[in-house]
């Protein structure tokens, strides 16, 4: 069963940037096979790990919700639903990318939704980690379209409305009885000198601070790959040292 990694924040505090790193340090040690799940609807993940999707899970429920009569008559619907995902992955270097994205058509999607839910289950089930970029909110999560969370990474930038964002979140979680193991407070873009006032009683633990990095603020700004990042570069470097805490059960 593969271990979940979900990110979780605000907008802006860097969560694809943090995502797309944990997918590079997990590749580059060899840990297992890994799974990258764009969650986003702005569909940066895959950017920053220089790939390009080729069709979103919200195009698919569009197609099949606006026209069921797709669905090849010799084939079940749920069947169908999980080949035309398969089909959207892309298969990179080391890790594999799957594109959410948010359907927008006017069909009905409680069948296909609870389909997809089905296959996320099955999909999760066949990698060792599974790494899944949301979006602001949690609207994913809030779906349920993921059923548990092992991690719950929460990053957020060293401001009280950062840090408020982030304890809204773990409240959140807590209404939608989504099941956690490990949640952890990152905080990004940050001087070393974080008061210890500013993250009491937001119920994170908190695993400790990513420094400004200028390579990776100009990559993306660029929305170039970070696959390429100086392997010495501050956030890296940093993000590395954290990297067991955030997988290792204990």
């Amino acid at each position: 069963m593969g271990w979940v990694i979900a990110m979780a924040g605000k907008g802006g505090t860097g969560k694809t940037t943090v995502a797309a790193l944990l997918v590079r340090i997990i590749k580059e040690n060899n840990l297992g096979s890994i799974l990258a799940v764009d969650a986003d609807p702005n569909s940066n993940l895959g950017e920053l790990l220089g790939l390009e999707a080729k069709e979103s899970i919200g195009c698919i429920l569009d197609d099949i919700a606006s026209n069921p009569q797709i669905v090849p008559v010799n084939m079940g619907k749920d069947a169908f639903i999980e080949y035309r995902v398969q089909r959207s992955i892309i298969e990179a270097d080391g890790f594999d990318l799957l594109t959410m994205g948010r359907p927008e058509g006017p069909g009905c999607y409680c069948y296909v939704n609870n389909s997809l839910r089905n296959v996320m289950d099955r999909l999760i089930n066949d990698y060792d980690f599974v790494v899944i970029d949301n979006e602001a909110g949690l609207e994913h999560l809030s779906r349920r379209t993921t059923r548990r969370v092992d991690t719950l990474l929460v990053i957020s930038d060293a401001s009280i409305i950062g840090l408020k964002a982030a304890k809204r979140i773990v409240e959140l979680t807590k209404e939608l009885k989504i099941k956690t193991k490990k949640e952890l407070l990152v905080v990004n873009r940050s001087n070393p000198n974080i008061e210890p006032d500013k993250i009491k009683g937001l119920n994170l633990d908190y695993l400790g601070r990513l420094p400004i990095d200028s390579e990776v603020e100009s990559l993306s700004k660029l929305g170039a790959s970070l696959v390429n990042l100086n392997k010495d570069s501050a956030m890296l470097s940093t993000l590395r040292k954290l990297g067991e805490k955030i997988w290792l059960c204990n």
